[in-house]
């Protein structure tokens, strides 16, 4: 069974940058679409990123986009999530997540109930 693992989480003032790292441990993650999500209480849990296993045609909501990127190495079964000027908007618990063998393109990656594989979620607060 294929658990995720997310780190690099923390408390960091308005226009810092973070890197978040997700990991897959119990087996490899393959050909899978990878995707961060965050939530935060009282709220539905929202895409942040997703891409497929190759990398390309990554998708990023639109609060993010030009702020976050998504990036993956399938070799490692490893995903990241680097999030540079970051905002106190930006505070939420953020989630890993994979999808064994989905073949998805941009937008198309995003959807949650797709994912078959989550991490226990990593802490991001933003404050100053």
């Amino acid at each position: 069974q294929v658990q995720l693992v997310e780190s690099g989480g923390g408390l960091v003032a308005p226009g810092a940058s973070l890197r978040l790292s997700c990991t897959a441990s119990g087996g490899t993650l393959g050909r899978s679409a990878m995707g961060w999500f965050r939530q935060v209480p009282g709220k539905e849990r929202e895409i942040v990123a997703a891409v497929a296993w190759h990398g390309a045609a990554p998708y990023h909501a639109d609060a993010v986009k030009g702020r976050f990127s998504i990036s993956v190495d399938s070799a490692q079964s490893a995903a990241y999530l680097q999030m540079n000027n970051l905002k106190p908007e930006d505070t939420a618990v953020y989630y890993c997540a994979a999808a064994k063998f989905m073949v998805c393109s941009g937008y198309g990656c995003a959807d949650l109930r797709k994912y078959d594989y989550w991490g226990q979620g990593t802490q991001v607060t933003v404050s100053s």
